[in-house]
C-alpha cells in the first residue's frame, strides 16, 4: 500500500538502457508513484509495476503530452516531481545534418521542456510545491565539433532551464538542471546503429573522428547508470534540491573549463576531438 505522502513522479524518455529507465527504477525504490512514459509501452518492459504507471507519450506532439499529464493529475490529484529526460542525439557535421535531423532534435531536446512545464507547472502553483528537473549535458557548456546540433540543444535547455528557475520562484516551484557528463546508456549504441556520412561530404577524411565523438561518452570513465540515478534522485528528493548538478565522466574537467577564456575552450575542444 502506497504511502499518502509518497513523491508523484512524471518522468519522460523512460525506455530500457537509458537514463530514464534508471531514474524511474530509483525513484520507485524510494517509495514514490512513477509515471513512466516513452513512445512505445514495449520499451519499458521490466520496470516495477506495483509502484509504476506506464504511458505511451511523444515529447514533441503538444496535446499527447497535455493528456498523459491530465490523465496522472486524474488519478493522483498531484505531480510532485516532473523529470524532462527524453532525448535525441544528432552526430554529425552541422553542413551535414539535414534541416528536419536539426528541427527535431530541438524538438524533443529544447522544445519539449516548455510543452511539459506548460502543462505541469499550473497544478504546482495552486499547491505552491513541485519539482522540475531537466537532464541536459555537460555539452550545453562545453561544445564539441561533430555533435553540434545536440551541443546548441542542450545550450539553450540550459538556457531555458535558468530562466524557469527565476520565473517559478514565485510560484513555490523549485527547478533543477542536471548535467550529465559520460553515463553508461544505450544513446551511442541506438545512434550508430543508422549512422552514415553523406557520399558528398566535405568532411570524408575525419569519420573516424566522428565516430570516435559519437562512442566517447560510453567510455572507460563513464559513471554506471544506476549510480547516476541513485545520486539525481537523492538530491531530487532532499528539503533543498540543487538548482545545478553536474556530474559523470568529464564532469569535473568541464567544471574546469568553465573557468578558462572562451577562445581557450573552443582550441581544447578541437585539439581533444577534431585535430587529426
Amino acid at each position: 500500500m502506497a504511502s499518502p505522502d509518497a513523491k508523484v513522479v512524471l518522468v519522460t524518455g523512460c525506455s530500457q538502457g537509458g537514463i530514464g529507465y534508471f531514474l524511474c527504477q530509483r525513484f520507485a525504490q524510494e517509495g514514490c508513484l512513477v509515471h513512466a512514459t516513452a513512445r512505445r509501452l514495449d520499451s519499458m518492459e521490466g520496470l516495477d509495476k506495483s509502484r509504476t504507471w506506464k504511458h505511451t507519450m511523444d515529447v514533441t506532439n503538444g496535446q499527447n503530452v497535455r493528456d498523459v499529464v491530465e490523465e496522472v493529475l486524474g488519478q493522483h490529484g498531484r505531480i510532485d516531481v516532473l523529470v524532462n529526460n527524453a532525448g535525441a542525439i544528432a552526430v554529425g557535421t552541422l553542413v551535414d545534418v539535414p534541416i528536419e535531423t536539426v528541427q527535431s532534435t530541438f524538438e524533443t531536446n529544447t522544445f519539449a521542456i516548455l510543452r511539459t512545464a506548460k502543462a505541469v507547472i499550473p497544478s504546482m502553483a495552486k499547491r505552491k510545491r513541485g519539482l522540475i528537473v531537466n537532464i541536459s549535458s555537460v555539452t550545453g557548456e562545453f561544445p564539441t565539433p561533430w555533435n553540434g546540433v545536440y551541443c546548441a540543444s542542450k545550450a539553450a535547455a540550459h538556457s531555458l532551464t535558468e530562466v524557469l528557475c527565476m520565473e517559478c520562484q514565485p510560484l513555490g516551484v523549485d527547478v533543477m538542471l542536471v548535467a550529465p557528463g559520460q553515463i553508461k546508456s544505450n544513446i551511442s549504441t541506438n545512434m550508430a546503429a543508422h549512422f552514415k556520412m553523406p557520399e558528398d561530404t566535405l568532411y570524408a577524411e575525419y569519420t573516424d573522428k566522428i565516430i570516435q565523438r559519437m562512442n566517447v561518452s560510453q567510455g572507460p570513465g563513464s559513471l554506471p547508470t544506476a549510480e547516476f540515478a541513485r545520486r539525481v534522485v537523492s538530491r531530487a528528493l532532499s528539503a533543498r534540491p540543487p538548482r545545478y548538478m553536474r556530474l559523470g565522466g568529464g564532469a569535473a574537467f568541464v567544471g574546469i573549463l568553465a573557468w578558462l577564456p572562451r577562445s581557450l575552450v573552443l582550441w581544447i575542444s578541437w585539439r581533444l576531438f577534431g585535430k587529426k
